[in-house]
């Protein structure tokens, strides 16, 4: 089987894997071009003893890490960008690679030791470093936009958790503007379809005219929003979703804040 054909099913997950490791959508979309790039020029180096999905992370992360990491931080060093560069600096990159895999993308320990060339207690060790780094460096106030009451009470728990504090529960676009209005949050997550019609995407463009926040949209539908057109929101997180994939979604977005690329206009 060639190369494209091996890979090519796990580029969409790879994509929002690179976004949230590089902290934009367009330094992401770099990496994992220079990652299909070194495939194309030399196919030895996908580990063939790996599942395909295996390999092809496990070849982004190693080529990630011997990147010049000035190089790797350069699309952050525009606005928010600085305070983003802070952030990884705070948060040491392996417990913070291995934490992704996991919560965000899936991977079993097993799998998150295979591909890291780890063993699977170093593995576990690098995910507790990752919480207790992370409950340090990202509390702040969240706003939920969410018409599902039991959703909402379950990302609220999951919000105090992490040690942060939600300010508000909305459920329509309306209610949304109000809570905002009386006070700012540090980050939004919403859902895209609201209870009385109106629209989460709408609410949180209003909400992006007067403050400046990071935003996760959780959907039961990202195809909605995740097209592969540009731009695109950087953080989406699709429904029915793992406590844990919050966690780690949300700690990535208060890292690198509002990346100067993201949008959260309707994709084309």
């Amino acid at each position: 089987m060639s190369i494209a054909r091996r890979v090519a099913p796990e580029l969409p997950t790879l994509r929002r894997f690179a976004r949230l490791v590089a902290g934009s959508q367009a330094s992401g979309d770099a990496h994992v071009i220079a990652t299909l790039e070194a495939l194309s020029a030399d196919r030895s180096i996908l580990a063939p003893e790996l599942p395909a999905r295996q390999a092809l992370y496990k070849t982004f992360l190693k080529l990630w890490s011997s990147a010049d990491p000035h190089r790797r931080l350069d699309s952050l060093d525009r606005g928010p960008g600085i305070a983003a560069e802070h952030n990884l600096r705070a948060i040491t990159p392996l417990p913070r690679q291995a934490f992704l895999l996991h919560a965000v993308e899936g991977f079993s320990i097993a799998e998150v030791a295979a591909v890291l060339d780890k063993s699977r207690d170093t593995v576990n060790e690098l995910i507790a470093q990752a919480g207790r780094e992370i409950a340090e460096q990202v509390a702040t106030e969240v706003l939920i936009i969410e018409d599902e009451p039991i959703i909402a009470l379950d990302i609220e728990a999951t919000m105090q958790e992490l040690g942060h504090n939600v300010i508000g529960i909305a459920r329509t676009h309306k209610e949304a503007i109000e809570s905002v209005r009386k006070r700012k949050p540090g980050i939004v997550l919403a859902d895209i379809l609201l209870a009385d019609g109106s629209s989460g995407l709408a609410a949180v463009n209003e909400i992006l005219t007067s403050i400046n926040v990071p935003v996760i949209f959780i959907t039961a539908y990202p195809e909605r929003l995740l097209t592969g057109a540009k731009p695109e929101p950087t953080y989406v997180i699709t429904k029915p979703f793992r406590t844990e994939t919050v966690s780690a979604t949300v700690s990535q977005a208060l890292f690198f804040g509002r990346s100067g690329d993201t949008d959260v206009s309707p994709p084309a």
